[in-house]
């Protein structure tokens, strides 16, 4: 028994064929689109099985439950536009903070080094007290951007 039951109004499967049809969408959107009118079990409807329409539309089945989730709970615009990524922790350097790190890759390496490595710059910046802690790969990105 499915506990995700899709369905369309006869407006949203209209404009979901129209979407589809046109094709001139993001590839993401037109392919939540095709799950969508494939899973409606209304009057107009289909109503495959989540592996019918995993199959038809090349996703995986876990794709097809999440799509029939979304649409039930939250609506047909949250089903088809994903939502913005949320960074869970704030940055560990500022422009401040980058700064110091740029300048002092740019310094002499410490003694018996010919050169500085992303571990050293992380443990000397600890050191010198301008972050608590910080990861070589924090320091590889900063690096990177600022080449």
């Amino acid at each position: 028994m499915k506990k995700y039951i899709v369905t369309l109004t006869e407006e949203e499967r209209a404009g979901l064929q129209e979407l589809i049809g046109k094709g001139k969408a993001a590839a993401r959107k037109l392919t939540h689109g095709r799950i969508l009118l494939k899973a409606d079990v209304g009057s107009g409807g289909p109503g495959w099985r989540d592996e019918e329409i995993s199959v038809a539309v090349e996703v995986s089945p876990g794709t097809v439950q999440r799509i029939r989730q979304l649409f039930v709970e939250e609506g047909l615009e949250a089903a088809l536009h994903p939502r913005p990524a949320a960074r869970p922790r704030p940055w560990k350097l500022d422009g401040v903070g980058e700064a110091h790190l740029i300048a002092l890759a740019c310094s002499e390496p410490p003694a018996g080094r010919a050169r500085w490595t992303l571990r050293l710059l992380a443990e000397r910046m600890v050191e010198l007290a301008y972050v608590d802690t910080l990861s070589y790969e924090t320091v590889r990105q900063v690096l990177k951007k600022a080449n």
